[in-house]
């Protein structure tokens, strides 16, 4: 019965305009009729009549579309089958139910002669197709828009999920990468180590802070590069440099986003202070991270798969593409900016 009280709730403007279209339909007939205009036009007896029998075809259409569609759409032979047995189940109800009304009433031979009888069946019938078809456009409508609700959260919680999977992919890799310079900076100077590790407790506090979040602003984000950069500066001084312009923009990155990028320019070239690789940081409609080229000649090789995994973080989150251009000379990446 509850089941029932919430189809009637979540369908009220549906049979609200059953009811007004059948209201609409008595007074035309009525004025077709009588050819004049007056109050009994506009009495709502036959409309109510109208929509309760309506509503007891929705009834029969809505169980044998249970009881017999099988999957998600309908194959011709069975949506001629639900209509037609449906239709002859309809007008059985409607003639008992005028059997018994006319008994009742004794009214018998003036409801049940072959001219009226004719009549009301060909009404029936007309009824069954106008509004069974009113019906089952309604039915596979909020079908339809369920299965459409269904498809977006399945969507989002893959989007979710996959992000999570990427991110986790992420952080160990900072984490690791970081580890690798504190080991080398043990074996060359102790107290250097000793603040490179402070710092990197800090930062690393921050990776844990946002391995939670989708998104994080760049303000934030340009503000944790500049430390990250700071500890990478313990190790290799000014043979890396950092310029950022327009520091100050509204919008939202993935988080670690340029910690990954500083981190992929140093990792791929070798600068001195003599001939420096200068990374740059330009915010504007997009974010651009940049770097002159300085290949080493000795490099591990890589699979690339940091960048793969953010750029299938943006393609998740962002309707602009993440582009990576490489030249002998430079390479840079446009980071879409996420509102």
């Amino acid at each position: 019965m509850r089941n029932i009280l919430n189809e009637i709730q979540q369908s009220k403007y549906f049979l609200l305009f059953v009811f007004l279209f059948g209201y609409a339909q008595s007074i035309q007939i009525r004025l077709l009729v009588r050819k004049k205009l007056d109050w009994y036009i506009f009495t709502p007896e036959a409309a109510v009549l109208s929509f309760i029998s309506a509503g007891i075809l929705f009834f029969v259409m809505y169980l044998f579309i249970k009881h017999w569609q099988k999957s998600d759409t309908f194959s011709t032979g069975e949506a001629l089958k639900i209509f037609s047995i449906s239709m002859l189940v309809y007008l059985s109800v409607m003639k008992i139910l005028g059997l018994c009304i006319s008994l009742a009433f004794d009214t018998f031979e003036r409801n049940f002669n072959q001219e009226t009888l004719i009549l009301s069946t060909l009404s029936e019938i007309m009824d069954t197709f106008i509004y069974g078809s009113f019906f089952l456009a309604f039915y596979y409508y909020k079908k339809n828009k369920k299965k459409q609700k269904q498809i977006e959260e399945y969507n989002q919680a893959f989007s979710e999920t996959k992000i999570n999977q990427l991110k986790s992919q992420l952080n160990p890799h900072f984490l690791f990468n970081n580890l690798n310079v504190l080991d080398q900076l043990i074996e060359e100077d102790k107290y250097k180590a000793s603040d490179f590790l402070n710092e990197f407790a800090e930062i690393y506090r921050y990776v844990l802070q946002v391995s939670d979040k989708s998104l994080i602003s760049i303000d934030e984000e340009i503000s944790f590069a500049k430390k990250y950069f700071g500890l990478m500066q313990h190790k290799y001084g000014n043979a890396y440099l950092l310029e950022i312009q327009n520091q100050s923009i509204e919008g939202n990155i993935i988080p670690l986003t340029l910690q990954l990028l500083l981190e992929n320019a140093i990792q791929h070239n070798l600068g001195t202070e003599k001939n420096p690789v200068l990374i740059r940081i330009y915010a504007d409609q997009t974010l651009l991270v940049s770097n002159n080229t300085i290949v080493k000649r000795k490099t591990k090789s890589t699979s690339g798969r940091a960048l793969k995994n953010l750029k299938q973080q943006y393609a998740l989150l962002a309707n602009k593409q993440f582009e990576i251009i490489h030249t002998e000379n430079e390479f840079s990446v446009t980071l879409p900016i996420i509102p």
